[in-house]
């Protein structure tokens, strides 16, 4: 069928959007969804649903601090939001201010330091490129002067509290400027328990860019173009993968950023290709997932490419209902909120 954006809205009430994490990681709750049968768990029944032998994997990259405030050297107000630090000197980075800077404009960021526009990048020209200007690292002033970036639908500005619960607990690459939030619902204990009973744990990277918020500007999703996101897969998940399949066991994807990872280097037998890479996959229905048997995940925005990954894994008609249910239900929506585990829409893969 074709589709368009509009077949991916949903009215969600403004209250439902979590501004804050639950008092516990473990404490959200937990919608199971298996084609239109929906039930209603907490995440702490996870270990319940998983088989000793299943493979976890998750995505252990880490937020930096890529929010700044800074001028012009008009004067002009700017808002810099890096979608990646390139090397030490480079950045690509959306800019807020009251006109796009031109290449060649000066800005200085934090009242410390200074980069200039050197042009524009992006399918239709979003992010900016900067680079750094008589200082030598920006992963240092990064860490030093940037704010966290909570993501623009949470109200209130990064708290003491932020710079804890929205990092996922074995978060240890540095290089994302959002977090890879189905993972915020995982602590030391629950991944305690889930090794107990069997249940493997991997990992890969992917540095989630600040365009996982761009919205879809097309009408039919076909003509929609992804942005770029860098990922690695080390060879242990990659042998991981291999054996939980050789052992009958699923593979786990916690998050779509793992999701996208895996399917993005995975062959058509199910084999996982080891090493860096970059992923602008764009995964729509009607895609035959190569890798992944089961996924959990966060409730996604209206319209978003998010929500349409969710329903080509469980199905269209599958998270429909899904997504109306949560709303009636009251289940907290986005980075802070509850979570879903997706059983696959025909329970086989191409």
């Amino acid at each position: 069928m074709s589709l368009t954006v509009d077949d991916f809205d949903f009215h969600l009430p403004p209250e439902l959007i979590a501004q804050h994490p639950a008092p516990e990681r473990s404490g959200s709750r937990l919608l199971h969804i298996c084609g239109q049968l929906l039930t209603d768990r907490l995440f702490a029944d996870l270990p319940s649903l998983l088989q000793a032998g299943d493979l976890l994997v998750f995505n252990d990259t880490k937020v930096i601090k890529a929010r700044f405030f800074g001028v012009k050297a008009s004067g002009g107000q700017v808002e810099v939001m890096l979608e990646r630090i390139v090397d030490a000197k480079h950045a690509v980075a959306q800019i807020r201010a009251s006109k796009s800077p031109k290449p060649g404009t000066r800005l200085t960021l934090a009242e410390a330091f200074d980069v200039v526009v050197t042009g524009r990048a992006g399918a239709s020209g979003e992010f900016f490129l900067l680079e750094l200007v008589d200082r030598s690292n920006l992963w240092e002033l990064a860490e030093q002067y940037g704010k966290l970036p909570l993501p623009p639908y949470i109200e209130h500005p990064a708290e003491g509290a932020d710079e804890t619960r929205y990092q996922t607990v074995y978060a240890r690459e540095p290089g994302a400027v959002a977090a890879p939030t189905a993972g915020l619902h995982f602590d030391e204990a629950m991944l305690a328990t889930l090794r107990a009973q069997g249940v493997g744990t991997a990992f890969l990277t992917l540095h989630v860019g600040a365009g996982t918020y761009q919205p879809v500007r097309v009408e039919k999703i076909a003509e929609h173009r992804m942005h770029s996101e860098r990922f690695e897969i080390p060879q242990a998940t990659v042998d991981a993968i291999a054996a939980t399949r050789a052992n009958g066991g699923r593979v786990i994807a916690v998050g779509t950023t793992s999701l996208r990872a895996l399917e993005s280097a995975g062959n058509s037998n199910g084999s996982v290709r080891p090493g860096r890479a970059e992923t602008d996959i764009f995964i729509t229905p009607g895609y035959r997932f190569k890798v992944v048997d089961r996924l959990i995940t966060n409730f996604h925005l209206p319209k978003s490419t998010l929500l349409m990954l969710v329903s080509a894994f469980a199905g269209y008609a599958a998270m429909r209902a899904a997504y109306l249910h949560a709303v009636a239900n009251g289940y907290r929506f986005f980075s802070y909120g509850d979570a879903m585990l997706l059983e696959p829409a025909d329970n086989e893969k191409a």
